[in-house]
């Protein structure tokens, strides 16, 4: 495919994906371009990284994942690469914003009473 042509298709695409407000119009744009095994292989990617990012262990990753030694260390090899590391703050972000949230809903329920 020529450069420019590429270029433009995965402009399109990003900022499809980009465009999107919620995890459901992702989920039906991600489901309608890609097939279900593609969709599963980018999201055990992500987990992946995840558990690497945890200290968890190949062996415990592929365990629980079903995933290839192959598989983790390619995605460990990337763990340096700025989309991972961007992927990953907004994991634990999220995870940050649960735990203070029911943190936060205790305490308001101890003051209630």
């Amino acid at each position: 495919m020529n450069k420019n042509i590429q270029s433009q298709v995965y402009k399109i695409l990003y900022q499809v994906l980009a465009d999107a407000k919620t995890e459901v119009d992702i989920e039906l744009i991600m489901k309608a371009l890609m097939s279900e095994a593609e969709v599963m292989a980018i999201a055990k990617r992500l987990a992946i990284a995840v558990f690497l990012d945890k200290g968890q262990s190949y062996e415990h990753i592929r365990e629980t994942l079903k995933v290839s030694s192959a598989t983790i260390a390619n995605v460990a090899e990337g763990m340096n690469k700025r989309g991972i590391q961007m992927a990953l703050a907004r994991v634990k972000a999220e995870e940050w914003a649960d735990v203070w949230s029911i943190r936060l809903s205790k305490a308001l329920e101890k003051l209630m009473k």
